[in-house]
């Protein structure tokens, strides 16, 4: 005999823009990703080929569309949640619903020295992402965060005192370049009273987001870093200072290398050490650092 024991579905890769018309005759344009996921009394369609229970991933996609044109979109955390809740209100045979988005970077453009009203420039590939489940009876959890910011420092980081035994060949440095794409999320307390209680958190949720993406390049940029770990965790701890109501932070940083090329067999030419300029950039393998850091109270509560 078998059993169904999970099951959600959804619709993925929504391709949503809104633009907002300002009144000083400037424009503001938001482009996302977004996926919806739903759980609940829908088992009956794998078990039983019937259809009863399922919201089509179409009606989810146009939801999408409507929810965009009838509510703001800005910050996501808001909307994701605008979302989630409708599905529940909507559908009470949904007791799960799941709603991530992926937000596109568009940048005003500057042009004879001054911000155009209407013209944007996607200047690099980071994102800002959002995760938000809500669950019936139970509120709203929210994840923020950060992914595709790509960083790089020609020095000022450090790797020395590691573990060494007959397999180790790394040699220890007091100077190398680092280089990573910063993967970065920032769990909320749980919004206990629903969609009303994340409105009143509407302002934070920008405030975070900036504050997150600043204290990652001002810290990646200042400390004289003696190993990726001990750097990711100094940016969390900032985080969670400056964010009351985050009660965790998570990185993954993947070390992106680069190499010093010997070029001593061409006449001698010195590339290594303090004389290195020219190095090979290595797509892989790379060193993959993951960390949380938790507030204490809420990790002591855990225990």
């Amino acid at each position: 005999m078998a059993a169904l024991t999970h099951a959600r579905y959804g619709k993925d890769n929504i391709r949503l823009y809104k633009v907002h018309r300002n009144p000083d005759a400037t424009q503001s344009v938001t482009e996302m990703t977004v996926c919806t996921l739903l759980e609940g009394d829908i088992a009956a369609s794998w078990t039983a080929a019937d259809n009863t229970n399922i919201v089509a991933t179409d009606t989810q996609k146009q939801t999408v569309y409507v929810m965009a044109k009838l509510h703001p979109v800005n910050p996501p955390e808001l909307f994701g949640s605008i979302l989630a809740d409708h599905f529940l209100q909507q559908y009470p045979h949904i007791s799960v619903a799941h709603v991530s988005i992926v937000v596109h970077r568009w940048a005003r453009m500057s042009v004879d020295g001054a911000p155009h009203p209407h013209s944007f420039v996607r200047d690099s590939d980071e994102k800002r992402v959002v995760e938000v489940v809500a669950r019936r009876g139970q509120g709203l959890s929210i994840k923020s965060g950060i992914k595709g910011l790509l960083v790089l420092k020609s020095t000022g980081s450090q790797f020395w005192g590691f573990h060494r035994d007959e397999y180790t060949r790394l040699p220890e440095t007091w100077d190398r370049i680092l280089s990573t794409e910063v993967e970065a999320g920032w769990n909320w307390r749980a919004f206990s009273g629903g969609l009303e209680e994340v409105k009143k958190e509407v302002e934070g949720f920008d405030k975070a987001w900036e504050d997150a993406r600043k204290i990652t390049m001002e810290t990646f940029a200042k400390e004289n870093s003696p190993s990726v770990q001990n750097t990711m965790y100094l940016m969390s701890e900032q985080i969670l200072a400056s964010a009351p109501r985050v009660e965790s932070v998570e990185y993954t940083l993947p070390n992106k290398h680069y190499f010093e090329i010997d070029l001593s067999w061409f006449k001698g030419l010195k590339n290594t050490g303090e004389d290195a300029e020219v190095y090979a950039p290595q797509s892989d393998p790379n060193g993959l650092i993951h960390a949380t850091v938790t507030r204490q109270d809420v990790a002591s509560s855990k225990l």
